[in-house]
């Protein structure tokens, strides 16, 4: 299980260093792909591969499936960490959650996401964003 929040900077190649409580959870191998809410999802191949497994189910003649595949699958990239704890994000990902400089790497249960810090900073101050009808909306599934 990945958990905490962790900031760290891009160097200037567009690397970034893994914090080391998440580096051993996520194997020699892992898949960066494109986020939700203008962020990166990072997956232990395990983990990937239940995600692919699923998505591989969804109906080919719904146009809204297609697309959710589609953005999934094309920004998805195979990564590693170098001997220094470093990943290398690919140029299309830092764009996609306009990541310049400062990163935020959180852990997320099976997953890691990467932001930058503006990013993840606006995320957390919206007004729109209440725990208190989160907390509701998760009481009417049970949790």
């Amino acid at each position: 299980m990945f958990i905490g929040e962790y900031y760290h900077s891009l160097d200037n190649k567009g690397r970034v260093i893994m914090p080391s409580k998440l580096r051993e959870k996520l194997g020699d191998t892992f898949i960066m792909t494109k986020g939700l809410d203008n962020c990166l999802f990072v997956y232990p191949m395990d983990e990937w591969n239940i995600l692919e497994n699923k998505l591989k189910t969804l109906p080919l003649t719904r146009k809204d499936a297609r697309a959710f595949v589609r953005f999934f699958f094309s920004g998805a990239t195979e990564c590693g960490l170098d001997k220094q704890g470093r990943v290398l994000i690919a140029s299309n990902l830092r764009d996609h959650c306009k990541l310049d400089k400062d990163a935020v790497i959180i852990g997320v249960s099976n997953r890691i996401e990467i932001w930058s810090k503006g990013e993840w900073d606006s995320y957390n101050d919206d007004d729109n964003l209440s725990y208190e009808s989160i907390a509701e909306k998760m009481a009417e599934l049970g949790i």
